[in-house]
C-alpha cells in the first residue's frame, strides 16, 4: 500500500485537484483495472484527502428541563458577578482605594442572591421532578398518580358504558325504575 492510499480517509470518495477533469474512460479508484504505482511528483499535485473533524456520539444524558436549564443559566451568570465582584473588591483593597468598602459590601449582598440562585436551580428541579415525573426511577409519586387517575378515568367510563347501555335496552334489567 502506497503513501496515498493511506492518506485516503475510508470511505472517501475520489478527489481531483481543481481544473483537471478525468476522463469517462479512467478506471476508478478502486478498481484494479489499470492500476499502477504513484510517484512522488504525482502525488503532491493530488488533492488532500480530508477526515471530518469530528464524529456524532449520543449525549450521555438527557437534555435539562427548560425551566431548570434557565435557573442554572441565571445561577451561573450571578455566581459570575459575584466572583468578579470579590476580585475587584480584593484588588481594591490591596490597592487602598476608597472603592474597597462598598465593593466588600456588594459582594457579601451577591453572594447571598448567589446562594438563592444555586437554591432556585434546586427547588425548580425537584418541583419539576415532582409534576413530570422521574423518567429513571419507576417508583416515581407523579407515575404512581398518573396510574391512579388513569384507573379512575377508565373506570367512571365503564360506568358510564353500563349506564349507557341500561338507557338504550329501555330499562330493562333494572330492578326499580326512578
Amino acid at each position: 500500500m502506497g503513501t496515498a492510499e493511506r492518506r485516503e480517509a475510508p470511505g472517501a470518495g475520489t478527489a481531483t485537484p481543481m481544473g483537471t477533469r478525468r476522463s469517462p474512460q479512467a478506471p476508478e479508484r478502486g478498481s484494479t483495472a489499470g492500476r499502477r504505482h504513484t510517484t512522488t511528483a504525482e502525488q503532491r499535485f493530488r488533492a488532500p484527502q480530508y477526515r471530518p473533524l469530528w464524529t456524532e456520539e449520543p449525549a450521555r444524558r438527557r437534555r435539562l428541563p427548560d425551566p431548570v436549564r434557565t435557573a442554572a443559566v441565571r445561577a451561573v451568570l450571578i455566581i459570575a458577578v459575584t466572583l468578579i465582584q470579590a476580585v475587584i473588591a480584593f484588588l481594591c483593597t490591596l490597592a487602598g482605594s476608597w472603592l474597597a468598602f462598598p465593593m466588600v459590601l456588594s459582594s457579601v449582598a451577591s453572594t447571598v442572591v448567589a446562594t438563592w440562585g444555586v437554591l432556585d436551580v434546586w427547588v425548580t428541579r425537584q418541583v419539576w421532578n415532582q409534576r413530570n415525573g422521574v423518567v429513571s426511577a419507576p417508583s416515581s409519586t407523579a407515575r404512581a398518580l398518573r396510574r391512579e387517575r388513569r384507573l379512575t378515568r377508565r373506570q367512571a367510563r365503564t360506568a358510564e358504558r353500563a349506564q349507557a347501555r341500561i338507557r338504550r335496552q329501555g330499562g330493562t334489567g333494572q330492578l326499580s325504575h326512578p
